[in-house]
Order: C-alpha cells, then structure tokens, then sequence
C-alpha cells in the first residue's frame, strides 16, 4: 500500500514529506516506548507513535522506517521537523488514537512487523 492511501485511510495531514507519498508500505509498529521500537519494529515500516522528539526521528533514521505517523493530533515540535526533512522521513499525523490507527490499517491488509515475540525476549 503505498503511503498515499495510508493518509487517506487515517484522514492524515502530512507534515514532513509530501514528495514522499508514492512510497510503498506492507508492515507497522506501533509503541511509545522506543526501545520496543529498536527491538521490533522492521526497515520500511511505517511507526505508529505518540512520541513527537527528535530522538522519534533519529531512531527511525537508524532502522530505515519508511514514515513516521504521530496519532491523537500530536505535533512534531520544530527541531524534529527540521531533522525529518534533513533525513527524508515523512511525518504525517492522525487524531486517530493509537489503536484505532492501528486497527484501521490491519483492516487494510497492512501487517504488523511480528505477530509475537519469541519465548525469552519478553521485556519486562
């Protein structure tokens, strides 16, 4: 699905990234807590986070996330924008809450970047 519908299907505003929409995206995560995020989530995913820092950013740099969807009408503050748009990552927001955003993409075929985690990686 390309990053296109994803806006459309969350009703998103693009803050970051609108030459960027044509990118294809097959798999999410979801999380507010970024160490979750550099265990599990997987390059060219989209992240689904109410995080809005600049470390949002430089973690999804470092993983290749495809774009970043900040949910519940959360705003990136200047600097992240100011880095998004240096390391060409889209943000876009949704006033979706996080389950919701998740959900309705699931609904559209996009999967999660694993079902469950394996026996001892459990965090506590």
């Amino acid at each position: 699905m390309k990053l296109r519908e994803i806006k459309e299907i969350l009703n998103a505003d693009v803050i970051v990234g609108e030459d960027k929409l044509d990118i294809e995206v097959k798999t999410a995560f979801g999380a507010d807590l970024m160490s979750d995020v550099l265990a599990f989530a997987k390059a060219g995913s989209v992240l689904l986070t109410g995080l809005t820092n600049t470390q949002v950013v430089r973690i999804a740099n470092v993983l290749d996330i495809a774009a970043i969807i900040l949910v519940r009408g959360k705003k990136p503050p200047a600097e992240a924008i100011a880095l998004a748009k240096d390391v060409h990552i889209p943000i876009l927001t949704t006033k979706y809450i996080l389950f919701e955003t998740a959900g309705r993409l699931y609904a559209k075929g996009i999967v999660g970047c694993l079902e469950k985690v394996e026996a001892g990686s459990e965090r506590i």
